[in-house]
């Protein structure tokens, strides 16, 4: 991956509402979710959410499909796995086993089937 391209990608979701979006997109999984469902989970106006889907549709982030009168989006799941390999291809020195955790967390994250939900990793959970 370029570095132009990582650093597109990496601004799209550096935003706190841009990120909610996408995290909740990841949740969807492949099928993604209708705008309005998502502008309704996260209660933000319809104006607000397209230009924050704007903003990760033009990094590549998502896509968008049209099924009937409602525009669907979804995450870009090879984007998302090209930027985490971006950001961890030269993980600790070529020491595999500090990146082991990342590892068993994608490897668990991404048998899902299509349609199928997953539940995240105990260990990929956030600690307070």
């Amino acid at each position: 991956m370029e570095m132009d391209t990582a650093i597109k990608r990496l601004s799209a979701i550096a935003q706190d509402a841009r990120l909610e979006v996408f995290r909740l997109l990841v949740k969807a999984g492949p099928d993604g979710m209708a705008a309005g469902d998502i502008a309704r989970k996260l209660g933000v106006p319809a104006n607000t959410l397209s230009a924050q889907l704007l903003v990760l549709s033009n990094a590549g982030m998502v896509r968008a499909r049209r099924e009937g009168r409602s525009i669907i989006y979804a995450i870009a799941f090879e984007a998302m796995r090209d930027l985490l390999v971006f950001l961890t291809e030269d993980c600790c020195g070529g020491r595999a086993e500090m990146c082991a955790p990342l590892a068993d967390i994608a490897s668990r994250c991404c048998d899902t089937k299509p349609g199928e939900k997953h539940e995240a990793p105990a260990r990929s959970r956030r600690r307070r």
